[in-house]
Formats: C-alpha cells, structure tokens, sequence
C-alpha cells in the first residue's frame, strides 16, 4: 500500500502545526521584550529619589516633560546602570546557553566551569598590581587581562573535553576545580594587596552595576552586538549540535572547529561581564534554561530567548538589590547567587531524569 497519499493528506496538518509553533515562540520573545521594557522603568524608577513609572516613561520618550534633576537623575545616573544590566545579563546568558550547546551539557555555564573566576583572577591582578598579562594602556588592563585568562580557562575546558572518556560529569568537576583554584589565587591577592586594593577588589568580586558609565555600556553593548550574528550564522550547525558530535558531522559540521570558535566568543562575553561588573553568577546557567524552556532548541528562537531571558533576570535582579533594604543598594552578585544555588541544585539533582 503507498504511503504517498497519506503524506500528502497529513502535509497541511504538519505545516499549521509547524507555524503554529512558530507564532507561539514569536509572541514568547515579544512577551520577553515587553517584560523587558517594564522591568527596566522599574529599575530606573527606584533609587534615593523614587519617581512614579509615568515620570519615567516620560523621561524616556519627552526629555524636556519632566524637570531637570529628573532628567539628570534618569539619564546620567541610573540609565547606565539599569541599561548595562540588561547586557551583561545578557551576554552571561548567551554565553551559558552556547557553552551547554558545544558541550552537550546543562551544567555548563561561564561561572560553573570556571571561566568568569579565571576572568576575574586575571582582572584582579590588574585592580591590585597593575600587572598586565600583555602591556597595554592602563586604561583597558582589566579588561584585556579578564579576556585572556577566561581564554586559558575555556581552552583548558575545551582539550580536556576531548580527552576519552570524559564525561558530562567529569567536565563539571573539572569546571569546580578551576572554581576553588582561581579562589585560592584570588585569596594570595588580597593577601599580599594593599588594604584599598583589598577593599577595591573585594567589593568588585560581589558583582556590582553601580560604577557602570556610558563608555563601558557602550562597549559592552558593541561586543554583544558583534558577537551576536556570529553565533546566529552558526545557528543550524549549533542546533545540530545538540545531536551529538558525530551526527554532527554526518549533517556537514565540523564540531572541533565550531567549539573551538564559539569558545572564544563565550569567552569574551564572559570577560567583559566581569571586566565591568565583576563576578555575577549563575545568570549564564538560569536564563538558557528559562529559554529552552519557552522557546525550545532551534538556535532561531534560542539564542535571543537566551539573551532576553538573561537581560530580565539580571535586571530583575538589579530592582530587588534596591528593594530589599531601603536606601541601600545590596551588590547584585549576592542577588543572582541566592536565585541561582537552588536552581543549580535542582539542575544537579535531575539532570539525569531530564531530556537532555
């Protein structure tokens, strides 16, 4: 009996479904954006001096309607802070959900496999010693250190993955123990560091948004922004993927090729988070997990899901760190972890049970 009629008879049934899902993730991102958007005139809202979300939107799209400390307090002062967070929770979770994708892994993240603390060694040496990985003007010694140590990191994760029979398992021990190594060396700083470079650092490595000014938004923004379409023209392969390495190749990929290249990306979002921000964890394990969530695998839908999911929880992060104790802004670092142990607790538990 031929199969052809009743493939032609289901083929319109299968093409409502597949734009049926298509529009179900198309409103999920716009629902994103829209949270997105209350979150951040929330945000921005909240401080010393607390506006109603009316003046704020006002300020937002009429400048010259509110007054004039209004619009200095808005635009000069909170509108850096509120609007890195949104890319740095961003970059974070793009760079976690990509890390899981070439590492067949939903442990993996920036922060779990050691790759912002090497990051943040790399720019504490800078804010305590002024010593630079590679001389370079002071100015970009944090950031420039942050982004070659978190390089060392991920390759050090990448050669090791390829080693016979390393598991998910092994990988995520592996990323701990570069976790307490990159502590310990953070430990011997403070140590031999000057009591104000102690205290700079210290305060640095809870994760803060408060020192964020235009020039490091912009710069932040520019590196999300350049990254992004390079993950996106790998979107089919990163989708595939998700099948494993040798389907992978069976379908065109070169999987060593494709990790190696999304590594240094990952890796240089992660350094520029905590370049500016210091160490935030957990957003690049939390948002991509959300995303797939919503949104499932396809890289289509993925990957901004990923990004808008990491700029809600960031920024949502960022209004409770102003909520909790009036008049005091708690560093946001504190915030994702005590938000994010629990969710790596539950990913650690069921892992296993999962689809994965």
């Amino acid at each position: 009996m031929s199969t052809e009629p009743l493939a032609a008879e289901h083929a319109p049934e299968g093409r409502v479904f597949y734009r049926s899902q298509i529009l179900r993730r198309q409103l999920i991102l716009l629902a994103l954006v829209a949270a997105l958007f209350v979150s951040l005139c929330v945000d921005l809202a909240l401080g010393p001096a607390r506006y109603s979300l009316n003046e704020v939107i006002s300020a937002l799209f009429a400048p010259n309607s509110v007054s004039q400390q209004a619009r200095v307090i808005l635009w000069e002062i909170r509108m850096p802070t509120a609007l890195m967070a949104l890319v740095v929770g961003a970059s974070l979770s793009v760079a976690g959900a990509q890390m899981q994708t070439i590492l067949n892994n939903p442990l993996a993240s920036p922060f779990t496999l050691g790759i912002s603390a090497g990051a943040s060694f790399g720019a504490a040496l800078g804010l305590a010693f002024g010593v630079a990985i590679i001389p370079t003007a002071i100015e970009f010694v944090v950031p420039i250190n942050a982004f070659l140590m978190a390089m060392v990191t991920a390759f050090l994760i990448h050669a090791l993955s390829l080693k016979r029979g390393v598991t998910v398992e092994t990988i995520v021990l592996l990323g701990i123990a570069m976790v307490f190594i990159f502590n310990s060396l953070m430990a011997l700083i403070q140590f031999f560091a000057s009591q104000q470079a102690v205290a700079a650092v210290v305060f640095w490595t809870m994760g803060s948004l408060t020192k964020a000014t235009w020039p490091k938004f912009w710069l932040a923004l520019g590196i999300l922004i350049a990254v992004m379409p390079l993950l996106a023209r790998h979107g089919w392969a990163l989708t595939a993927m998700r099948f494993g390495d040798a389907k992978a190749e069976s379908m065109g990929v070169n999987p060593r090729a494709l990790r190696l290249e999304v590594l240094v990306l990952v890796s240089l979002l992660a350094a520029i988070a905590v370049a500016f921000v210091g160490t935030i964890g957990f957003i690049g394990l939390v948002g991509p997990h959300i995303a797939r969530i919503l949104l499932g695998e396809d890289q289509r839908f993925f990957l901004p899901g990923s990004a808008l999911c990491g700029a809600l929880i960031l920024s949502v992060g960022s209004v409770i760190s102003k909520s909790v104790i009036p008049g005091t802004i708690i560093p946001i670092g504190i915030i994702t972890s005590l938000v994010g142990i629990p969710f790596f607790l539950f990913l650690v538990l069921n892992h296993k049970k999962a689809s994965w």
